[in-house]
C-alpha cells in the first residue's frame, strides 16, 4: 500500500515537472503590450471605426463573437 502511494507521488511529481518546463520562461510585459495597444488604437476617426465595423460584419467576425458570447 505505501509503496502504490510512493510511486504515485513520484510519478505525479515528474509529470508536474514536465509541464512546468513546458512553460515558457519569457516573462509577459503586459505594460508594455497595452501600451502599443493603445498607441495602435488611439487616434481613430469615426469613420475609420465605421469602416472597421462594416469589414468585421462583412468578414464574419461580428457574427463569431455573437455565436461565441450567446447566453445560454
Amino acid at each position: 500500500m505505501k509503496s502504490t502511494i510512493v510511486a504515485f507521488a513520484l510519478v505525479a511529481s515528474a509529470v508536474a515537472g514536465v509541464a512546468h518546463a513546458a512553460v515558457p520562461n519569457n516573462p509577459v510585459n503586459v505594460q508594455t503590450q497595452q501600451a502599443v495597444a493603445s498607441q495602435n488604437n488611439a487616434g481613430k476617426t469615426r469613420a475609420e471605426v465605421k469602416r472597421e465595423l462594416v469589414q468585421a460584419q462583412r468578414d464574419g467576425q461580428i457574427a463569431a463573437l455573437r455565436s461565441l458570447y450567446q447566453g445560454s
